[in-house]
């Protein structure tokens, strides 16, 4: 059974390791696996239409995965109108092709969780790099969200415990931009749930499948 490394911009294939590899929407796609595009509320810049036409058509292809990563960022220079302007459109994207949103949020979980409510989505949506806390954990969750989570998991007490109160169902894993293996986040994540690590796997694909719905 392969690993699956739910975000990353690793784009190494190797035979143990399923990455979805994180992808703009001028980057070469035909070779990758597996993927997801989107537009980064840190890279909206003045040709974000025709950034976004580029985003439709790669969206389209069999080893896209899901659209993102996308989002809301308070701290990067980026408009936040128009950040909301760009993610309301990769959400109607998501929704119109049924592939899962991977969400970059920095500040702005109460804007997400609005929009979530508003927008009511049939799509999954992903918080990925997720190192926030169990009470915003459980918010997210209550709307329908699910937590991507990262080499931080290793080493912060406060976010481990929060992971290890989490239903089974409620995640996924990755790697983001480390260097640390998805096996070892792996490792950890089955010591906090107390799982082997190969029904970590198991459960991992098993959520995989139900947000990708393949």
């Amino acid at each position: 059974m392969r690993y699956i490394d739910f975000h990353t911009h690793t784009v190494a294939k190797t035979e143990k390791v399923l990455r979805i590899c994180n992808c703009y929407p001028s980057d070469a796609v035909k070779d990758l696996e597996a993927f997801s595009v989107g537009i980064h509320p840190w890279y909206i810049h003045e040709d974000w239409e025709t950034q976004l036409a580029l985003l439709k058509e790669k969206a389209q292809g069999e080893n896209c995965y899901a659209i993102g990563e996308c989002g809301l960022d308070k701290l990067t220079d980026t408009d936040f109108e128009l950040q909301e302007v760009l993610f309301r459109k990769q959400v109607a994207i998501s929704e119109a092709i049924q592939k899962p949103l991977i969400i970059h949020c920095v500040k702005a979980f109460q804007e997400i969780y609005n929009l979530k409510k508003e927008l009511q989505p049939t799509q999954t949506w992903v918080l990925h790099g997720f190192v926030k806390s169990e009470q915003l954990a459980n918010q997210m969750l209550s709307i329908g969200c699910k937590l991507s989570f990262g080499n931080t998991l290793l080493e912060n007490l406060k976010l481990q415990r929060t992971f290890a109160k989490l239903n089974v169902t409620d995640f996924v894993l990755e790697t983001d931009t480390t260097e640390v293996a998805i096996e070892e986040i792996y490792k950890k994540a089955a010591i906090l749930q107390k799982l082997g690590v190969s029904s970590m796997q198991q459960q991992i694909e098993h959520n995989c499948k139900e947000i990708f719905k393949r």
